[in-house]
């Protein structure tokens, strides 16, 4: 097993807060999220937070109409690992919420091999249960360990 540089409920919750402070850059108005990304030895790599791409106008009917914006938007996780400024193998990857599917997929291929984000609450674990059930099932078979706190 890959070291766990985060192993401290201090460093976990000094790491969640640094992704809440990188997701307040979002422009979503519904669900800002951010992503941090730090290796074995405790060193940032990067940082993301869910937003259009490069290049692409936040215009509010873009991000206020939830079918155009879920087909549009990256995601905090997706942008964390694309701006990676070095390899990611053995990585923590620290977000403010439960990675999806597709963002779960992402971190197993760049070598991710820890995740943390706050415990969901009923409603969020109600609403995305199934997409959980399958983040899971993804990093429990790719060998990425889950730390909820």
């Amino acid at each position: 097993m890959t070291e766990y540089p985060l192993d401290t409920e201090r460093l976990q919750s000094w790491a969640i807060d640094m992704a809440r402070h990188v997701a307040k850059l979002s422009k979503d108005p519904s669900t800002k999220v951010g992503a941090v990304l730090f290796d074995s030895k405790r060193r940032f790599v990067s940082a993301g937070y869910n937003g259009l791409p490069r290049g692409v106008e936040d215009k509010p009917e873009r991000l206020t109409d939830r079918d155009i914006k879920y087909r549009m938007i990256r995601h905090a996780e997706a942008n964390a690992i694309a701006f990676a400024t070095a390899p990611l193998d053995g990585a923590t990857l620290v977000v403010t919420h439960p990675c999806c599917a597709q963002c779960a997929g992402a971190a197993i291929q760049a070598g991710v091999a820890h995740v943390v984000w706050p415990k969901p609450d009923a409603a969020f674990f109600k609403r995305w249960a199934d997409d959980l059930h399958l983040v899971q099932e993804m990093f429990q078979e790719a060998g990425v360990h889950i730390h909820e706190v």
